[in-house]
């Protein structure tokens, strides 16, 4: 039993990796980064699997250490989806 709950987490670890990987990458420019609530303001460009145009908004960081080093004026490159109903970023990175 405890090696078939192993083998399941590993999965879904591995599925939840793979979905990640599957995002669109889309550009960005910080505009506020506000670590005690775990959330950043970005201006991008189109999100095509939320359905959503270019536009300036604030995304809940999925894992706050995503944003560890980034500051207003920093050029990314992020994925977002919706994560337990909010939108978030769920990777990110600098330069554009």
């Amino acid at each position: 039993m405890k090696r078939i709950t192993i083998g399941l987490i590993a999965a879904l670890s591995l599925s939840s990796a793979a979905l990640a990987q599957n995002l669109p990458t889309v550009t960005g420019t910080v505009e506020k980064v506000d670590t005690a609530q775990g959330k950043i303001t970005i201006d991008h460009g189109p999100i095509q699997n939320l359905d959503m145009e270019a536009m300036t908004m604030v995304f809940r960081a999925q894992d706050p250490n995503l944003l560890k080093g980034l500051k207003a004026g920093d050029k990314v490159q992020f994925t977002a989806d919706r994560v337990n109903g909010q939108i978030s970023v769920t990777s990110i990175k600098k330069g554009s």
